[in-house]
């Protein structure tokens, strides 16, 4: 298949694309800067230029293409709204460039959190929380099924992790080293879900090629990790006390840290066979790479 990736370059765009070449796809991937442009095209990918905002160049790459895989989004929490609506149009231009052709039109969103129980497939985000806008991103996306086009969602949990990550748990490691403690917030058994990068690119791949119409997909190989164990294991590594610490000292992350957010990904499971073989993050943890330089 001749496939358009927007987020080609990112952190999961870049296990996706090799995961899309090793089966024998063809990427176009979409690039917004040279430094973008030249990793595609280290990867072997044929390089798109442009960006999200560029909604011409999105429907005329998604039209000359086998199927779509939407990972691109603008990772600045100051102006998380406008990062959402950008998201929004960009669907709403490939979900229409796509219109009638029954190809693949596969988009990212995060797992929910459920007050009281593990997050499945067939619950959405609750209103207000931090995955609400994604998720209704995604619904729009999945709407396109009414329209000829085979939309499906893969949801990532809070750590997508792997050699390489400058995500959530790389910034807890930065507050650790700068404040010298491991911090978690309240008593720490808060849980959050987690992914390996490469199990998360299989999934995609698996989406694009396999996933019926209308499908939620969670790439979740852990269910739920204690942030109290994130942490210690955290301090372990960096030889730092490892101690509950408020809220307001991890910016943004604190109502991530506060919130028990455990999800399930059984139903994936079942629908397509996946099945996550790389480690867990406390694992991952373990293998020492997040610690061989300062995040």
């Amino acid at each position: 298949m001749r496939v358009f990736v927007t987020g080609a370059s990112g952190w999961v765009g870049s296990a996706v694309v090799p995961e899309l070449i090793d089966a024998g796809h063809h990427v176009l991937g979409l690039g917004h800067s040279d430094h973008s442009a030249a990793a595609l095209t280290a990867a072997g990918a044929e390089v798109v230029r442009g960006g999200l905002d560029d909604l011409d160049v999105l429907r005329e790459s998604a039209a000359d293409s086998d199927g779509v895989i939407h990972l691109a989004f603008v990772h600045d929490f100051t102006k998380f709204d406008q990062a959402v609506q950008t998201d929004a149009r960009a669907i709403e231009a490939l979900g229409a460039a796509l219109e009638g052709s029954g190809k693949p039109l596969v988009v990212t969103a995060g797992t929910p959190a459920v007050p009281g129980r593990v997050a499945t497939e067939n619950d959405q985000a609750q209103p207000g929380s931090p995955a609400a806008g994604r998720d209704a991103n995604a619904r729009t996306a999945l709407a396109t099924a009414a329209r000829g086009v085979r939309p499906s969602v893969v949801r990532l949990p809070r750590s997508v992790h792997g050699e390489g990550d400058h995500g959530f748990i790389a910034q807890l490691i930065g507050i650790a080293r700068d404040k010298g403690v491991s911090g978690y917030v309240g008593d720490g058994t808060s849980r959050w879900p987690a992914v390996h990068v490469l199990d998360a690119a299989h999934l995609y791949r698996l989406a694009l090629e396999d996933a019926p119409a209308g499908s939620v997909l969670h790439a979740v190989g852990d269910e739920g990790v204690p942030t109290r164990d994130i942490a210690a294991t955290i301090g372990r590594h960096l030889d730092l006390p490892t101690r509950p610490e408020p809220a307001e000292d991890f910016g943004f992350l604190g109502a991530l840290l506060a919130t028990d957010q455990p999800a399930s990904s059984a139903l994936t499971h079942e629908l397509l066979g996946w099945k996550p073989t790389r480690p867990g993050l406390l694992d991952d943890l373990d293998q020492g790479h997040y610690f061989t330089s300062k995040a």
